[in-house]
């Protein structure tokens, strides 16, 4: 099974910040009123994921809204040469990378037509693409999104299972980021129980001290907003992870934490299964997602997750898979 990808900068990263290649697209002006005749659902529903995370790979998108890889490809190289999504495929020390999608402005301007705000307001510019291309946090952001990508496309062939809710950091920061600053917040469902978690994605590059010191501010905000979601910290390799857990316990158990830990070696491209190891006192062997939820029954989602009249149709969160496909589409 495939891993989850390496971070942007270190030992065993996937990406070299060195150049990234672009695909061209023809030289001419998108009419964005004509898009609406062509423009489904799903299109829409993609434009307002890549608002909201960023970036996110042709493996990713198709696995959360298509059918098939080739059909996937297909329809967004359509997208792509009307602009409604940017691309560029970043170099790799081996081989070579897939897709990576952004929104592109034709795209912008679409949302921020649904949104009823202009391009500045939705925060786009035309340098978008480039710096996320060479981000040194692109490994990072794409780690968080290929894990959380898994979770929801689970979904798709287990109805009952999934992800109801995903949202970014940036949606993270505009809630809580006074609190804390977590890489995502989700809901992951199996049947009736539900695991409300903050996923902090960790490639190694903090000291230890510095992950330590984000445990307070987790304390602080169950203790403020009386809610108790798991926080779950994904780690590059098993040493890493050993490391983590030897110094987080003593922590943890003092501030009354609900933490489980895995990394890449385990989680592949089934997160959801028995790769999660809680924070002692109590059982610390391995178990799945929804396994969580019967060791820590007090456990409660989030607060300030309902839409409020400061709300707007770009603050709002995206679901994590599209609309029923149209007939055809």
């Amino acid at each position: 099974m495939p891993t989850l990808p390496r971070p942007a900068i270190g030992p065993g990263s996937r990406y070299t910040a060195r150049a990234s290649t672009t695909r061209p697209r023809p030289a001419r002006h998108t009419d964005v009123a004509a898009l609406s005749r062509i423009l489904t659902a799903r299109d829409l529903w993609l434009t307002r994921m890549l608002h909201e995370h960023r970036v996110l790979t042709t493996h990713q998108i198709a696995s959360l809204a298509y059918t098939s890889l080739r059909s996937a490809q297909r329809r967004l190289r359509t997208l792509h040469q009307h602009a409604v999504l940017d691309s560029f495929r970043p170099l790799t020390q081996t081989g070579s990378a897939p897709e990576h999608y952004t929104l592109g402005p034709a795209g912008a301007a679409v949302l921020a037509a649904h949104a009823g705000c202009d391009l500045a307001a939705l925060g786009w510019r035309p340098s978008h693409t480039g710096r996320i291309a060479y981000s040194p946090s692109l490994g990072h952001d794409l780690g968080v999104n290929e894990l959380l990508a898994h979770l929801a496309a689970h979904g798709r062939t287990t109805p009952e299972n999934g992800l109801p809710l995903w949202l970014s950091e940036r949606s993270c920061a505009r809630r809580w980021g006074d609190i804390v600053r977590p890489d995502a917040y989700a809901h992951y469902r199996e049947g009736d129980r539900l695991l409300p978690f903050f996923l902090e994605y960790d490639t190694g590059s903090q000291p230890l001290s510095r992950v330590e010191a984000k445990l307070t501010g987790y304390a602080v905000f169950a203790t403020t907003a009386s809610a108790r979601p798991a926080l779950l910290i994904h780690t590059r390799t098993a040493s890493r992870d050993q490391a983590l857990r030897r110094r987080l316990a003593a922590p943890a158990r003092e501030l009354g934490l609900s933490i489980a830990t895995s990394s890449t070696d385990f989680t592949t491209a089934e997160p959801w299964g028995p790769w999660w190891s809680p924070l002692g006192p109590g059982d610390t062997r391995r178990t799945t997602l929804v396994g969580l939820t019967s060791r820590w029954p007090r456990l409660g989602p989030a607060s300030e997750l309902e839409p409020t009249d400061a709300d707007t149709a770009l603050t709002l969160p995206v679901p994590p898979l599209p609309p029923a496909p149209e007939a055809g589409a």
